[in-house]
């Protein structure tokens, strides 16, 4: 049982370690970054919760970077969702774009 545990925390730390790089990778303007975050979000796998709102986000950018699955899995997304809810995921893909276009870093990475 005690080895099983270790696995599980092991796990969950790389599923974490996952999750922070590709926001990182996000924080540069990373389309593919956006995709697998909007996959995570979508799915419940890296650590987190399915969150549709964040899923629909991150698809979205990840749409809005070019990426054609992107396109479709908000898509998927959207037919689960309320009006407000679609709304508050593109009120946030917006404020993330706001927020990423104003650091030093990322601003040669936004068109």
């Amino acid at each position: 049982m005690e080895a099983k545990g270790v696995i599980m925390a092991n796990s969950l730390k790389s599923a974490q370690y996952l999750i922070e790089s590709r926001l990182l990778d996000a924080a540069r303007g990373d389309a593919n970054a956006y995709f697998d975050l909007g996959i995570a979000f979508s799915t419940g796998t890296g650590g987190v919760d399915v969150d549709l709102v964040q899923a629909h986000k991150w698809f979205n950018l990840a749409a809005l970077g070019g990426n054609i699955e992107g396109q479709q899995c908000r898509a998927d997304v959207s037919s689960e969702m309320s009006q407000g809810e679609i709304a508050e995921a593109q009120r946030q893909a917006r404020a993330w774009l706001d927020e990423t276009a104003r650091r030093p870093a990322a601003r040669r990475f936004v068109a």
